[in-house]
């Protein structure tokens, strides 16, 4: 499916009343390019306490066989700034305590904002691309007894009317699902990358900002994370996320 197609012109003909609960629903081998040296460090505004992340929809592009791709390493000859991803998953009905051996699906856009697995069009004057015969930027980890995922991937693009952000599905170890939600990113690490580094400097920076997006306008607090590095090292992202299991 065409992104464009599923966010606004398929709601726009099913009128008003049908947009409202569908939009609310929709709340969409390491790094290559490195040229600023420049450090950022922006911490987020999550909680400590012991919530459940909000859910959120899967979007237009799920992994289709997630099974097929247990894998850290999701880059596939992606080109982009170095991002590990770092997701920490807690226990909401064990008092927080990590949550070992539930299976984590990760997916996202490309620098350009284009999704593997689909054809797709991120936008602008960017074509559409047939990706079906691909599978980057998707993987599949199993929680240690810390709760912790790890994934290196790529610092990921945006397209329009979303502001950047990571897709995540969290499952037990007998593939029951527990959670789908979003992972934001903090906005001045973005205007970082995507106005010094080629490909993401060929778009700027992004047009829909956290507080305006469909997804984290009413989430925010418990869906952004916090990232570290830089453009020539590199960036780390963790997030703690919070499922009832």
């Amino acid at each position: 499916m065409e992104r464009k197609s599923f966010i606004s012109g398929g709601l726009a003909a099913l009128g008003f009343a049908a947009i409202a609960p569908f939009a609310n629903s929709c709340k969409k081998d390491s790094t290559t390019t490195a040229t600023s040296t420049t450090t950022t460090t922006t911490s987020s505004s999550s909680s400590d306490s012991c919530t459940i992340t909000s859910s959120e929809t899967a979007g237009p592009y799920p992994t289709l066989v997630p099974s097929s791709y247990v894998r850290s390493n999701i880059v596939d000859g992606q080109t982009g700034v170095a991002l590990t991803i770092k997701l920490t998953f807690t226990n909401t009905n064990n008092s927080c305590a990590a949550l070992s051996g539930a299976l984590v699906d990760i997916w996202h856009c490309t620098a350009l904002g284009y999704y593997s697995e689909y054809t797709d069009t991120p936008g602008g004057s960017y074509a559409s691309v047939d990706y079906t015969a691909s599978h980057f930027l998707r993987g599949r980890q199993t929680t240690d007894t810390n709760g912790l995922v790890t994934f290196t991937s790529i610092f990921p693009g945006w397209y329009s009317p979303r502001a950047p952000h990571i897709h995540v599905h969290v499952y037990n170890s007998a593939g029951t699902s527990l959670l789908i939600t979003q992972i934001a990113f903090p906005t001045d690490v973005c205007n970082t990358v995507y106005t010094t580094v080629s490909p993401y400097s060929d778009r700027g920076v992004q047009d829909t900002a956290n507080t305006a997006d469909m997804v984290f306008s009413d989430s925010l607090a418990n869906e952004l994370s916090t990232v570290t590095g830089s453009v020539s090292a590199g960036y780390v992202l963790t997030i703690n996320i919070g499922v009832s299991a």
